[in-house]
């Protein structure tokens, strides 16, 4: 039984810039629709403005260091990765459309090896 641990938000500074992240978000929002006389593409500016910020006053909390951290470790883990030359990757893919046929043959002839069987034989329908 594996214990874990839920993550809070531990200062009052990290609860402060989640909360001011929150209130940009919404307050992007509140100002596309209050915008509404307005061009579009102030609208859209104004919302792609104070969204920016939001995921600005995130990115410096503790939760948004973490998240850069994460998004790091994740490309250094893709770089170690070996992947398969051209030819692998063509034949496997190969290997699986074969699979995938003689899969979808066999179905089909069991299905139809029982529709015989019941309505047939056991069923007496034509």
């Amino acid at each position: 039984m594996s214990t874990q641990q839920a993550e809070t938000v531990t200062t009052s500074a990290d609860k402060a810039k989640l909360a001011a992240a929150g209130l940009l978000v919404v307050g992007g929002v509140a100002v596309f629709y209050l915008l509404g006389q307005q061009d579009l593409w102030v609208r859209v500016l104004s919302l792609l403005v104070l969204m920016a910020a939001a995921v600005g006053v995130f990115l410096t909390s503790a939760q948004g260091k973490e998240l850069i951290a994460f998004g790091q470790d994740s490309v250094k883990e893709l770089r170690k990765v070996v992947w398969p030359s051209r030819p692998e990757a063509t034949q496997m893919t190969l290997y699986v459309f074969i699979f995938v046929v003689v899969m979808a043959l066999f179905l089909w002839l069991t299905d139809k090896a029982l529709e015989w069987a019941l309505y047939s034989l056991i069923l007496g329908w034509k």
